[in-house]
Order: C-alpha cells, then structure tokens, then sequence
C-alpha cells in the first residue's frame, strides 16, 4: 500500500535535526528534502502498519485451538445442515 501526498490536504510544519555537516552536505544538492523526509515517513508507517497486521496473524496463531484428534469438520457442517 503505497502512501502518496493528497496535495489537497492542508500540510503542517514539522521539524527534522541533522547534524550541521549533513545539513551542509544537503545544501550542495538541489532536493526537495521535504519530499525525501514525507516519503521517508511514509514508508516507516507503512512499515508499522504492516508490522502490526504481522503481529496480530502471529497472536492469533497462537491462540487457535487444534482441532481435537479425530475431528471431522465436513460432517459437522452436514449434520448441521441437515438440521434445517
């Protein structure tokens, strides 16, 4: 799930520290840094959301019972059916 910018939402101003040799090293090229820096953001929520969705298959892999030795799902749901 790509993040992209809706330009028609109204943006806010943030801060971002950098040591003063990278921020001279970022004034020698021409970047737009805001966009590198919401890209950047972008991707690490992508990966937080995906990393949740991760960790809850997990939870719930661990918390499935086994079905009981013997079990036969296809004639549970036949009687079941059969019940109507």
């Amino acid at each position: 799930m790509k993040r992209s910018v809706d330009h028609s939402e109204k943006m806010v101003r943030t801060s971002v520290t950098v040591p003063e040799s990278m921020k001279a090293e970022m004034e020698k090229v021409n970047v737009n840094w805001s966009a590198v820096v919401r890209e950047a953001i972008g991707h690490k929520l992508e990966w937080e959301h995906e990393s949740d969705t991760i960790e809850a298959v997990l939870i719930n892999e661990k918390l499935r019972r086994k079905a009981p030795e013997g079990w036969d799902s296809t004639k549970v749901i036949r009687a079941w059916r059969n019940r109507r």
